[in-house]
């Protein structure tokens, strides 16, 4: 066998023991936080020795924590610190906001600019009015995936491993509105791929409506999204429906300052794969 069979064969087996390891790490959510090797071994498939051996070793590397003395794991602080360079490196601060500072002096609502943390969104930035003026807050706050405006622009470009897990999650009922069936919810973000955009109508809060739309990274995958919120009776559906291309032409922005060249399809997941998905979910 020649070199470069011999680094074929090795690169192989190197993306085959990442993607067990990416596996592993998927397995763990709000709901199951806490998990043992057997319960990985059983979502993961993996066989129980194999599972065994990666615990250990994500273990020892910090990607994954011991409870204690008992046979349970947790997502590991290491990852947190990891996810906080990559939100640093992705400098959204100089990037995103003069576009959500604009979008907040056109529209006079608040703005929202929005990433997935793993579980839910986070709020990277806000911009909101107030008695004084205009007042930008950046804080880490969740945000339900399911239910928001920003939630939704992301998730319906997720592939359907990830949207199946949120639905499994269980999706919360914050309002009598909120979608908490997962086939509505499929439609839903069937709907939002198809015309771009997001709205939350009174799902997350009562009385307040959002319009959000989906920001993409360099490689073209969406991983946040930038939205329009504000009191119902000032945003009705009709407005909210005019306020979409302007929060679509802002995260279009956003996006190509992160370096997104349009018409550049996204490196992973496929790109029509959540089309295939949302169409139908295996039970």
């Amino acid at each position: 066998m020649n070199n470069s069979a011999n680094s074929e064969t090795t690169n192989q087996a190197s993306i085959k023991s990442l993607t067990k390891v990416l596996q592993i790490l998927e397995c763990f959510s709000q709901r199951d936080a806490n998990l043992t090797p057997a319960e990985i071994a059983g979502r993961t498939g993996l066989p129980r020795a194999t599972t065994h051996r990666l615990v250990s070793s994500l273990r020892d590397i910090g990607l994954l924590e011991q409870n204690g003395k008992r046979d349970t794991y947790k997502l590991g602080m290491k990852l947190f610190q990891l996810g906080s360079l990559v939100l640093h490196n992705l400098d959204l601060d100089s990037h995103a906001r003069p576009y959500a500072t604009q979008l907040q002096l056109i529209t006079g609502e608040n703005t929202h600019l929005c990433i997935f943390d793993g579980a839910q969104m986070a709020y990277v930035e806000r911009q909101a009015m107030n008695s004084s003026g205009n007042t930008m807050i950046t804080r880490i706050e969740a945000a339900l995936v399911h239910c928001t405006s920003v939630g939704k622009a992301f998730l319906a470009w997720q592939p359907p491993t990830l949207i199946n897990k949120i639905i499994s999650d269980t999706l919360i009922e914050r309002t009598p509105h909120t979608l908490t069936d997962g086939d509505a919810l499929l439609a839903e973000l069937r709907l939002t791929r198809e015309r771009g955009y997001a709205f939350d109508l009174q799902e997350n809060e009562l009385n307040v409506h959002c319009v959000g739309a989906p920001v993409r990274g360099a490689n073209g995958q969406v991983f946040a999204a930038v939205s329009v919120s504000g009191p119902a009776d000032r945003l009705p559906l009709p407005r909210l429906e005019g306020l979409a291309g302007l929060v679509m032409e802002t995260a279009h922005k956003i996006s190509l300052e992160l370096g997104w060249t349009p018409g550049r399809l996204q490196s992973a997941p496929s790109a029509t794969a959540p089309l295939d998905a949302l169409s139908s979910r295996p039970d």
